[in-house]
């Protein structure tokens, strides 16, 4: 049985493959997981594959030092570098990887803030 939390959280998800299919993507994976740590969202439009965290709140607040830690960016980063390697490695052409965040609000009316570029593999 889930928890209102993971209901929450798969709302949420949802919420961002929709938003990221209207703009092209192609969902490639959901709560891919490894030893390094969870990606909510994989996705890719030509030659970029995005690596989305996803953060769903009920209230209008998020503090952007609440949203996404150093040390989640980089379980995010170890594990976007494994689904390449596992995934990606055989493609006939060079791929872009990006790091993005969706915040989704979930009150009185449903919003997404989508921040592209959120952060990049350079904190390594």
């Amino acid at each position: 049985m889930q928890s209102e939390r993971q209901i929450l959280g798969a709302y949420g998800e949802q919420v961002t493959c929709t938003y990221l299919t209207q703009n092209g993507f192609t969902i490639c994976a959901q709560n891919y997981k490894r030893k390094t740590g969870e990606i909510d969202i994989i996705a890719c439009k030509d030659h970029t594959y995005v690596f989305v965290e996803v953060k769903t709140r009920t209230n209008n607040y998020f503090a952007l030092s609440d949203v996404i830690t150093r040390s989640k960016q980089l379980k995010i980063i170890k594990t976007a570098l494994l689904f390449q390697a596992e995934k990606l490695r055989n493609l006939p052409h060079p791929i872009n990887l990006r790091f993005d965040v969706a915040l989704i609000e979930k009150n009185n009316q449903e919003s997404i803030t989508y921040i592209p570029h959120a952060f990049t593999t350079e904190i390594l």
